[in-house]
C-alpha cells in the first residue's frame, strides 16, 4: 500500500481486536469455546447450544450489548469473565503491531484506542499484552453508551477528546465502522487485510488495508 500523508495526520484512533490483536482469540471464544463450555454447563448437546445461541447472537450483533460481558453472563446463565480467562493464552499481538505503537508514538502523534470490547475484555487482554504505555487514552464505547456503529459514539468522542477528524487516521477491521467513521468526516482510514491470523486475506470493500504494519512507518 502507498505511505501515508504522515505530515496531514495529528491523531491515529486505532481499534483494538483484529487490528492491534489477532481475532484468532475472539473468534475461538464465541464460535468455538463459549458454545461447547454452555452445552457443559447447561447440560445440552453441542447441537443444541448452537440453535440456542446463534439467534441470541444475531439479534444483538453491532449493538452495544452484543460487546457487553455482563449482558451475555445474565443472559446466558454463567460467566463469560470466567470462560474467557479459560482462553486468555491465545491473546495475542498481531505481527509488528507493536513496531508501529512504538514509531507513532515517538514522532509524536496523539494515539488513542478505540475499542467496542467491554471494560472487562479490555483489562484481560492489558493483562497479556502490554499496550497501555503507547496511548494517551483507552475509551471503550461502553463509556458513551454507543458503539462505534452509531454516529453518536463519533459526537461523544469528539466531545471528549477534541480532535480534528480531518487531520485523523483511523484503523479498524470492521467495515461498517469505518463507513461511520467516514460520515464523521474522518480524512484518513484503513482496514485491516488478515485480522484473524487462522482465517486467511478479507475483503475489505472500498477501503485501503493494512498488510504490514512496517509499511505504514515509511515517511513517518
Amino acid at each position: 500500500m502507498p505511505s501515508l500523508p504522515w505530515s496531514d495526520i495529528d491523531t491515529v484512533l486505532l481499534d483494538m481486536d483484529g487490528t492491534l490483536l489477532d481475532l484468532h482469540f475472539d473468534n475461538h471464544f464465541w464460535l468455538e469455546h463459549l458454545p461447547r463450555r454452555y452445552a457443559e454447563l447447561h447440560g445440552v448437546s453441542p447441537a443444541m447450544a448452537e440453535m440456542e445461541l446463534q439467534p441470541l447472537f444475531e439479534r444483538h450483533a453491532g449493538q452495544l450489548q452484543w460487546y457487553c460481558l455482563d449482558f451475555w453472563s445474565a443472559e446466558l446463565k454463567l460467566s463469560v469473565r470466567d470462560l474467557k480467562q479459560e482462553t486468555a493464552h491465545l491473546i495475542a499481538l498481531r505481527p509488528d503491531a507493536d513496531t508501529f505503537l512504538d514509531a507513532i508514538k515517538r514522532a509524536g502523534k496523539r494515539v488513542i484506542m478505540i475499542t467496542n470490547a467491554h471494560r472487562d475484555s479490555l483489562s484481560l487482554k492489558l493483562e497479556r499484552i502490554e499496550l497501555a504505555p503507547y496511548f494517551e487514552r483507552l475509551i471503550s464505547s461502553h463509556d458513551y453508551g454507543f458503539p462505534k456503529e452509531n454516529p453518536q459514539f463519533w459526537d461523544a468522542l469528539q466531545a471528549d477528546i477534541d480532535f480534528d477528524p480531518a487531520r485523523s487516521l483511523f484503523i479498524d477491521d470492521t467495515l461498517p465502522i469505518l463507513r461511520s467513521a467516514r460520515d464523521f468526516g474522518v480524512a484518513h482510514l484503513l482496514a485491516v487485510k488478515e485480522p484473524d491470523s487462522r482465517k486467511g486475506q478479507k475483503d475489505t470493500a472500498e477501503f485501503a488495508a493494512v498488510e504490514d504494519y512496517r509499511d505504514l512507518i515509511r515517511g513517518l
